[in-house]
């Protein structure tokens, strides 16, 4: 049965999510920068903004590395990213940090990361009746492909405290991405989505 729904969620979602993500995405890394996509599952949208960008770099991270990847993939262990301190430019979190035990922990390893800025795609619970579809949407889009679904969500207000216990300050909030065609987008889109951009914050 997931197999069945996955595939069909493939077929009609994931061409137009990858196709706006990296829009979005893409339109706010700076020019040159070292990317690092944590999380980055297949790589798809990373390699489709890489592809487009030819002026940066990017490699990912994940807990479980996928047999084929996009970009160059390295395996970690979900706390502790494998890099310097302000070692790279850009850190992406997409769809990542509902699928974390601590997403707190993982923000501020990504803001330890970063030299300029965090982009996060994720959810927001604020709207009636989220949690069930989101976690609907969850089990639908990971569930045929073994990802860890804890189902830990957001709200608005959640967000500013984690980004902000992150040493992080929002730059850019964008709560509707207009990732579903109607009329799912009915159901599944407007403020369940959100795509954060974050940036240190002075000391």
């Amino acid at each position: 049965m997931t197999s069945v729904i996955g595939g069909m969620h493939d077929r009609y979602v994931m061409t137009r999510r990858v196709r706006i993500l990296s829009d979005y995405i893409g339109s706010r890394i700076p020019q040159g920068s070292r990317v690092l996509d944590v999380g980055s599952g297949d790589g798809t949208i990373a390699r489709t903004i890489a592809d487009a960008r030819p002026d940066i770099s990017v490699e990912g991270v994940d807990v479980l590395v996928r047999p084929a990847t996009a970009i160059p993939t390295r395996q970690y262990d979900g706390l502790h990213l494998p890099f310097d301190d302000d070692s790279v430019d850009v850190v992406m979190l997409v769809d990542v940090l509902h699928h974390t035990p601590d997403p707190g922990a993982v923000l501020r390893e990504a803001a330890r990361v970063t030299r300029d800025r965090v982009v996060i795609k994720d959810h927001l619970t604020d709207r009636w009746g989220s949690w069930p579809i989101l976690r609907f949407m969850d089990w639908v889009g990971n569930a045929p492909h073994g990802v860890a679904l804890p189902y830990n969500y957001q709200s608005h207000a959640q967000w500013l405290e984690l980004l902000a216990q992150a040493g992080l300050r929002v730059e850019e909030w964008c709560d509707h991405l207009n990732l579903y065609p109607p009329p799912a987008s009915w159901i599944f889109g407007g403020s369940l989505h959100v795509l954060i951009t974050a940036v240190p914050a002075p000391t």
